[in-house]
Formats: C-alpha cells, sequence, structure tokens
C-alpha cells in the first residue's frame, strides 16, 4: 500500500478530476481526448535497442494508486499503470491481491530507469522499492521489459512529451513528463 500525505492526495485527486471532466475536442483530436477522459496516457521507453510506446492507466487519486493494477487477470503488451509521484519520493509497492505478474519499473526524476523489478510475483507481500525517490513508477505485464530489452539506465517520459507534439489539453499539459537531460 503506498501512502501519501493530505497535500499530495488533494493535488492527485484534483488531476484525475481534470482528467475525467475534460470538454470535447473536435474530432481530429478524439483520440488524445478520449485517452486523457479514460485516465491514459503515452509512455515512451527509448532503449538501446529502440523506442517503444504504451498507453497507460494513470493511478492519479490515493484510491487509484491503492488499487493499482490488483484483481486484474491480464493486461495487453501494450498497457501498464503509472504511478506519478509528485513531489518525487521514495516509492514502495507490493503485490497482495494482484493476480497477474508484473515487471515495476522505478523512474528517476531524470527520466531513467533506476530500478526494474523483473516478474514481481503475485501475491507476494515483499515490498519492492528503489531505494531512492523517484518521479514515478510504470508497471507493465510480467516479462514485457525483458522482451523489448528495457533495462536500469533507459529513459522513460509520458503525456505530450512522449509524442512530441503538445495537445490542447491541460490534463495533458499537467500530467506530462519531460526529463531534464
Amino acid at each position: 500500500m503506498i501512502r501519501l500525505s493530505p497535500l499530495l492526495a488533494s493535488a492527485l485527486l484534483s488531476i484525475g478530476l481534470l482528467a475525467g471532466c475534460s470538454s470535447p475536442k473536435p474530432a481530429a483530436d478524439n483520440g488524445a481526448q478520449a485517452q486523457v477522459a479514460s485516465g491514459r496516457l503515452p509512455v515512451v521507453i527509448r532503449t538501446a535497442k529502440g523506442t517503444h510506446r504504451f498507453d497507460v492507466e494513470v493511478a492519479a487519486s490515493p484510491q487509484a494508486q491503492e488499487k493499482g493494477l490488483m484483481f486484474r487477470k491480464a493486461l495487453e503488451a501494450d498497457s501498464g499503470m503509472l504511478f506519478p509521484m509528485d513531489p518525487p519520493r521514495t516509492a514502495s509497492f507490493w503485490m497482495k491481491d494482484t493476480l497477474i505478474p508484473l515487471d515495476m519499473l522505478f523512474i528517476h526524476t531524470d527520466g531513467t530507469i533506476a530500478f526494474l523489478k523483473s516478474e514481481a510475483q503475485p501475491y507476494a507481500r515483499e515490498p519492492v522499492s528503489a531505494g531512492v525517490p523517484v518521479a514515478a513508477v510504470l508497471e507493465l505485464r510480467g516479462g514485457r521489459a525483458a522482451e523489448l530489452g528495457i533495462a536500469e539506465g533507459d529513459r522513460v517520459s509520458w503525456g505530450n512529451c512522449a509524442i512530441g507534439s503538445p495537445r490542447p489539453d491541460e490534463a495533458w499539459d499537467r500530467l506530462s513528463f519531460c526529463p531534464k537531460s
């Protein structure tokens, strides 16, 4: 379980509400709008083997962060869940009530992967942590990082920064992560 300060919890809840209450966009932007409204964002990971894009759910509220991917029976290859940490902090996760193995990527504030826990076992109660403050944690289907050659030190970005062109949507702006080189 992740514990958040009341101020952070309030900020994350506000972001989640903004994402869910965005006004409709013209037809040309419906794909991006649907992702934000459903709590999904693009995440791009740059590895030695190339670049890979995921479309992930965002656990923006304290309740969503506490539940995470618990009770899910499957996770698509290019999906996952992002847990933003603002301000950055040392995060600790466990697999209680999680039915499927997961890869956990702990992301430094500079966008590099600080620690990668591969194939975290379902139902495990041992905490998993990078041991350092992180900007976010990204959970993927277990084994997916190995399939794509994702490793510690690879670079991660999301939202507008991941797609390389800004979307005129406040929720995307607030959730975007552009690591500093």
